[in-house]
């Protein structure tokens, strides 16, 4: 006899099979009905006796015929793209899959911070000419670097700083909450610009929301000193473009690593394209083989959770739920 029935959407992430998840979600909860939905058709028809749904996306149609789910499990951090309202009108609780990424992440940021200190991306252009002379290259160590997001991914980030002794600015929607950094700001006033102005290596991780949707505009990059280094991991609109290629076409920035672009994907004739000190990748900075093991450990923290309460309330990563 199961528990509950699982249905899992035939939407895939990074390039990694769905299949790895229902099979890592089989593993962990064996008396529940893991149902892997490969055709849309399928999705329409399963989704009605489905107590849990897990998927990156969730539209209108498969809403209305949801009469039993009582939590969408997403399968990735961001959630505005959700209708999360309507979710919650019908009674179910969503969460993301936040923290799933940090390791990973934070590594990325890590490997963007210091081909900026080391400049290997210039190793590298005169490797391609097979020319052999010296250049000037510098250090991370005693630099500064402000981390807008203090979420799971943000700390992941502070956390491997550590061993580099840099300084560290946290800013965050709710400086009170605290952080792992050596100071804490907000993502306005004051305090916010006299950060920006110490900065030396400027890294975005976090959410699109209302508040940070074009945090970074002109100001900022005149604020910034002309030798920082942005990198955004976070949402390609938590940047203004425009404010950033006037930065960098005017020499008030030293580089950008771009995981995250606006627009994205970034068109072929897109002027960013044509820095040579702004690195490009397609969005995958979340991408590791361990993905849908992390996000089946925490369905499954979850699904413990509400076998020991009986109600789908108050779970890991929630961002939504009834009222």
């Amino acid at each position: 006899m199961t528990d509950r029935t699982i249905l899992i959407r035939r939407e895939g992430t990074h390039g990694i099979p769905v299949e790895e998840y229902a099979a890592a979600i089989r593993e962990r909860r064996p008396d529940d009905d893991v149902i892997l939905a490969r055709t849309r058709s399928e999705e329409l028809d399963l989704i009605e006796d489905a107590d849990v749904v897990a998927g990156l996306t969730f539209d209108e149609e498969l809403l209305e015929r949801a009469s039993s789910m009582q939590l969408f499990a997403g399968l990735a951090a961001g959630y505005e793209h959700l209708p999360l309202e309507e979710i919650a009108e019908r009674g179910a609780v969503v969460t993301n899959a936040s923290g799933v990424h940090g390791p990973n992440m934070a590594e990325q940021v890590l490997g963007n911070l210091l081909v900026f200190a080391r400049r290997l991306d210039e190793g590298w252009r005169r490797q391609q000419d097979r020319h052999w002379e010296h250049y000037q290259a510098g250090e991370l160590k005693g630099s500064t670097v402000t981390v807008v997001g203090l979420g799971a991914i943000g700390q992941d980030i502070v956390q491997r700083l550590e061993p580099f002794e840099v300084g560290t600015i946290g800013a965050r929607y709710t400086p009170e909450k605290g952080g792992p950094t050596d100071e804490i700001v907000g993502l306005k006033g004051a305090e916010f610009e006299d950060a920006i102005s110490r900065t030396d290596y400027l890294v975005l991780a976090c959410p699109l929301t209302e508040t940070t949707e074009g945090l970074i505009d002109a100001d900022v990059f005149e604020t910034l000193p002309p030798s920082a280094v942005l990198v955004n991991v976070a949402r390609g609109r938590v940047v203004e473009t425009d404010a950033l290629l006037n930065a960098l076409r005017g020499n008030e920035l030293g580089g950008a690593a771009l995981d995250v672009t606006d627009p994205e994907p970034l068109p072929e004739g897109h002027p960013l394209w044509n820095f040579e000190n702004v690195q490009i990748t397609p969005h995958m900075a979340g991408c590791t083989p361990h993905y849908y093991e992390r996000c089946a450990d925490i369905l499954s923290r979850n699904l413990e959770t509400v076998d020991k309460t009986g109600e789908y309330r108050d779970l890991e990563n929630q961002v939504a739920g009834p009222k």
